[in-house]
């Protein structure tokens, strides 16, 4: 299967690092341009091994994701429950490790489409797109990071 990977060198610690980008609500909305909207369901109200989200991305697709694995400050893993037709699998992890004085974030994202015999031409498609949007939703991550005022605000929500 396809593999999309973004990495940065976040300059905070990796608890930080880790509980901003699985924020939610407005905050969320704040420095994810990937996100529209997501709310978690089945009455969860915070991240956990097997709660699902509905998210809808700011290019009008909804998925239900379910986490897969949980494991703060070090990663979050997700896989589609249901999505967009045209996507037959999709997965993401996103891992946060300590480095000097920071945090390497390493986000990825594993995919196959569907029809079978459009996978030719739909993959590498799919990777161009998610390959943008992956590296756009980073680099904002990495600004939010890098804003005083902002982790400031985060860290009064936790």
């Amino acid at each position: 299967m396809p593999q999309i990977v973004a990495e940065r060198f976040i300059d905070i610690d990796p608890e930080t690092a880790f509980g901003l980008s699985q924020s939610s609500g407005s905050f969320r909305l704040r420095w994810d341009p990937f996100i529209h909207s997501q709310q978690f369901l089945g009455g969860a109200g915070v991240a956990a091994k097997g709660v699902r989200t509905r998210t809808r991305t700011r290019l009008g697709l909804l998925m239900v994701s379910e986490y897969v694995s949980y494991l703060p400050p070090r990663n979050v893993g997700m896989k589609m429950v249901q999505g967009p037709w045209f996507f037959e699998q999709f997965g993401g992890g996103w891992r946060f490790a300590a480095t000097k004085g920071g945090t390497k974030a390493v986000w990825k994202y594993t995919y196959s489409c569907k029809p079978g015999w459009l996978r030719w031409i739909a993959e590498p498609v799919a990777a161009w797109i998610l390959g943008r949007e992956i590296e756009r939703r980073m680099s904002a991550f990495a600004r939010a990071c890098q804003n005083p005022a902002l982790v400031a605000e985060f860290k009064t929500l936790s």
